[in-house]
């Protein structure tokens, strides 16, 4: 039996972590909840759902250290634990919990390393959401200069929704701490030689406005700084480091 943890990094989703939950736990048993600083309510709300239901664990950043560093957490915990794989899935309702199932059936070759990544561009669903054109434009170019620096054939750079098997994540040790931790994957995948699977996922935008903090909420300056991360990703894997 193929085993995973499924973990979902949580930044103030006061509004949407509870009915996201209720559906995760009714596909899969083990659940990870890495709540990465919330200064809203979504701490307490977990918290009273620990002991009242315990059907979730969490662990808790004091402090909102960013994105990337969520999903470090819940990798290092996986590692440390019994599992044979991890699905990562966010909690603001973009992702589906009903596909899990496909993203572990696809995952479960634990004597490969294998990524299974969402992707919103490889199929077309009733209902999609128009992407905010900076985004969409962004994802295009950064996924096609991952494509053309690392010899992949990605669609979707930056979907949260992944499934890693244990060997997969063995091989990955991300540093970047903010949303670019998934470029640095890609590099470190493509490295280590993983195999990676892209499953189609609705695209759904429910905040169109989401700031990517500071600066980076300039295009430009979000896209410099994207090529940036992969630089370093890059230069970190020649330097073996």
């Amino acid at each position: 039996m193929f085993r995973v943890l499924t973990a979902l990094p949580v930044y103030n989703e006061a509004a949407h972590v509870e009915g996201v939950l209720d559906e995760v736990v009714k596909i899969t048993p083990d659940v990870l909840v890495v709540d990465d600083g919330s200064t809203d309510g979504t701490a307490e709300i977990l918290a009273a759902r620990v002991a009242a239901r315990g059907d979730v664990r969490v662990v808790r950043h004091l402090a909102n250290r960013g994105y990337g560093a969520a999903l470090a957490t819940a990798f290092r915990e996986t590692r440390a634990g019994p599992w044979d794989g991890l699905v990562t899935i966010d909690c603001d309702g973009q992702h589906q919990p009903r596909l899990i199932p496909a993203f572990i059936e696809a995952a479960s070759l634990p004597e490969r390393g294998v990524i299974v990544s969402g992707s919103r561009y490889l199929e077309h669903f009733p209902g999609d959401s128009e992407p905010p054109e900076a985004r969409r434009r962004i994802n295009a170019e950064i996924t096609a200069e991952i494509n053309r620096r690392l010899g992949l054939r990605i669609t979707d750079a930056f979907c949260g929704f992944k499934a890693y098997s244990r060997r997969a994540l063995a091989a990955l040790q991300p540093r970047e701490t903010g949303y670019a931790m998934p470029l640095e994957i890609w590099v470190q995948a493509a490295a280590a030689g993983l195999e990676i699977v892209e499953l189609p996922v609705p695209l759904v935008y429910l905040d169109a406005t989401r700031s990517f903090g500071g600066s980076l909420d300039d295009a430009a300056t979000r896209l410099a700084y994207y090529r940036q991360v992969l630089d370093r990703a890059e230069a970190a894997v020649a330097a073996g480091s």
